[in-house]
């Protein structure tokens, strides 16, 4: 049997290849697990570059992943965005901060083709040599090249601009959320982007904006409504890094959220933020993607 002490020094690396690729937590933790047995199904010592071989491994167990996961998000119902993780606490540090991570990046990564997608995370995040990644994805090393570079200019034309300054991020999410909870519909305007657009994650599983609210009235005035339809003896709102950049996670009793689904507990809210001010909100409500997150901790307010 391989050892384990040469997969677990690679555990963390391969989680975040994995949630990367497939924008789930849940997936990641299985394409690992998957991993881990194929790992244990071998001789000791019949791996000569063990970081290689588990790259490849892991790498196209997500990419086979991703054929029936885009054939069952083009059903899903509104829009569709990735599991959030908590990366200022809990196991989910496993994740290397950087821009790849960044919600609105992985959702922008979801108009790739899976091959592009796969080729441009191994390639440009984790610098996977390209016949390396051809073993993944089936094709020859220069078509790789080409995957990577057409999934490179599609990722530059479609990301949102986005401050690099997290400081500035985050003075904008507090400011944003200080006049949410002030009920100050002026400060809220002055603080949301002209085109800001709000996406609601709700999957069917609860009520949620079907299609994305866009511009700085409507997304004020929506804001306003979610906040006044909850009890806010019960709510509790939390500054927390997600996904490596400041977000806020909503926590409340199971069963008391409006139009809930049962024992959905909570929501988790991410932002881009452009010149100071919130360009974008990524709301995911959707109780099945939010199970693996411990809704405590964080800045209360």
């Amino acid at each position: 049997m391989a050892e384990l002490s040469l997969f677990e020094q690679q555990s963390d690396r391969l989680w975040g290849i994995a949630y990367r690729i497939t924008g789930s937590v849940a997936d990641a933790d299985d394409a690992v697990q998957e991993t881990w047995l194929r790992w244990q199904g071998l001789p000791d010592g019949d791996v000569i570059d063990p970081r290689a071989y588990l790259t490849t491994v892991i790498s196209r167990i997500c990419y086979d992943q991703l054929g029936s996961a885009r054939a069952r998000r083009e059903s899903y119902i509104g829009p569709w965005l990735p599991e959030p993780v908590l990366t200022d606490a809990g196991p989910e540090d496993r994740v290397t901060l950087d821009e790849s991570v960044g919600m609105a990046m992985l959702t922008v990564l979801e108009r790739l083709t899976p091959a592009e997608r796969t080729a441009f995370i191994l390639h440009d995040v984790f610098a996977v040599p390209f016949p390396e990644i051809a073993e993944v994805v089936g094709r020859t090393p220069d078509a790789v090249r080409q995957l990577a570079s057409r999934a490179r200019r599609h990722v530059r034309a479609e990301a949102p601009r986005r401050s690099v300054d997290p400081d500035e991020h985050r003075r904008a999410v507090e400011a944003f959320l200080a006049a949410v909870m002030g009920g100050d519909l002026e400060a809220l305007l002055e603080i949301l982007h002209p085109d800001v657009v709000w996406r609601s994650d709700g999957g069917g599983k609860v009520t949620a904006a079907r299609l994305p609210v866009v511009g700085q009235d409507k997304v004020a005035r929506f804001v306003q409504g979610l906040l006044r339809s909850f009890d806010l003896a019960t709510v509790r709102l939390a500054v927390h890094e997600v996904n490596g950049a400041t977000g806020v996670v909503l926590s409340a009793p199971a069963g008391s959220l409006p139009g809930g689904a049962v024992g959905a507990r909570g929501m988790v809210f991410a932002f881009t933020v452009d010149g100071g001010r919130i360009a974008e909100i990524n709301a995911v409500i959707n109780p099945d993607k939010l199970r693996h997150l411990d809704f405590g901790g964080g800045t209360g307010v």
